[in-house]
């Protein structure tokens, strides 16, 4: 990424990195395995955004080395998914779950997808659909699902959120439901774990971050109200200091930070952006560094170090993109690494 200010780069400065993937169709969902693979240096899941049924998933890979900074990520893998994919995620166990590399998906269902090398030797892979989750068997329609989160401390836990008001904790191994919620008044869009098993959080059409415990569900602490009421869109958990959440309005240009020890003032909220937010990162490796990205084409990164003594006003570093930013993630197990997907591209930027 280059610096915030400084608009061309030093001739004898390090070279920007920047790996370009253009997919047949416009890409929203995307996520970064975390699984070590040794004949891929990245290796990442996006899905399509296409008005329709017919909708796909794709594996893409970077081959490993090389200086040429063109044409090296490839695509390993396709497979139909009904509906565009609202997000995708692989498992946090990158170590067993039974030596599958499992992958899940949100749509209409939960879906798992077990992702296999098909052994030609050519770095492709094979995808099969492992389960099909469904708390609702006695009505031929569904309540589409608008995100979830999978638990990183315990990898059988995956939380969805869905328009019907509801969250719901799946069991991946037994394929079944250990417990549905309502969550908010109207929608919920995300829900997200803290570190740990039991504490989540979810945020919806109206407008409140609310924060739940699997230990004592009949509870739940309103942590974040927003003015207006107006519906907050997405959630994400600092892993590394989890007192902290993101989370940003409709149409808004502002990401607000909260402090889940000071309810309902923000603790920071963040500007810099010159179109509505779509989608934010924490770093994986910090607990004071976020990305955020919009629909200005920008991605910018944060340092909130400095909060909440004094405001924080300018990003440390920014990214233009050739188009308004629908995604963002930031890799775990190669914290030196986001990736942002606008129109039919998946970039991956060293930061």
């Amino acid at each position: 990424m280059e610096d915030n200010h400084q608009d061309v780069p030093s001739s004898n400065g390090p070279r920007k990195e920047i790996y370009t993937y253009k997919a047949p169709w416009t890409i929203y969902s995307l996520a970064w395995s975390h699984r070590h693979d040794s004949s891929s240096q990245f290796r990442l899941a996006i899905g399509s955004y296409v008005e329709s049924y017919s909708n796909a998933v794709q594996i893409v890979k970077k081959l490993p080395g090389g200086e040429n900074f063109g044409n090296q990520l490839y695509q390993a893998c396709e497979f139909d998914h009904p509906y565009p994919c609202t997000k995708i995620l692989w498992s946090p166990d990158s170590r067993n779950m039974g030596g599958k590399d499992l992958l899940a998906t949100t749509g209409d269902y939960l879906r798992i997808w077990n992702v296999t090398d098909d052994d030609s030797n050519r770095g492709t892979l094979i995808s099969k659909k492992e389960a099909l989750l469904n708390n609702n068997k006695t009505s031929e329609y569904c309540a589409p699902l608008t995100s979830f989160d999978w638990n990183e401390s315990d990898p059988n836990l995956v939380g969805t959120s869905s328009i019907d008001t509801t969250c719901t904790i799946w069991d991946v191994t037994t394929q079944t439901a250990r417990t549905q919620l309502i969550a908010h008044d109207r929608e919920v869009f995300d829900l997200a774990f803290a570190r740990g098993k039991d504490v989540f959080a979810s945020v919806g059409a109206d407008g409140s971050v609310r924060m739940f415990d699997l230990r004592s569900l009949e509870h739940s602490t309103i942590i974040y109200e927003s003015p207006n009421l107006d519906p907050l869109l997405r959630l994400e958990w600092n892993k590394q200091d989890p007192n902290y959440l993101a989370s940003f309005m409709v149409d808004s240009r502002r990401t607000i930070i909260l402090d889940i020890r000071v309810p309902s003032l923000p603790v920071a909220e963040l500007g810099g952006h010159l179109g509505c937010v779509n989608a934010t990162a924490w770093a994986p490796h910090s607990s004071c560094h976020i990305c955020t990205a919009g629909d200005d084409s920008q991605a910018l990164i944060w340092d909130l170090s400095s909060m909440p003594k004094r405001p924080v006003e300018d990003p440390i570093l920014a990214y233009n993109a050739d188009g308004e930013i629908n995604n963002l993630q930031w890799s775990t197990s190669q914290p030196d690494w986001v990736s942002i997907a606008y129109n039919d591209k998946l970039q991956i930027l060293r930061v």
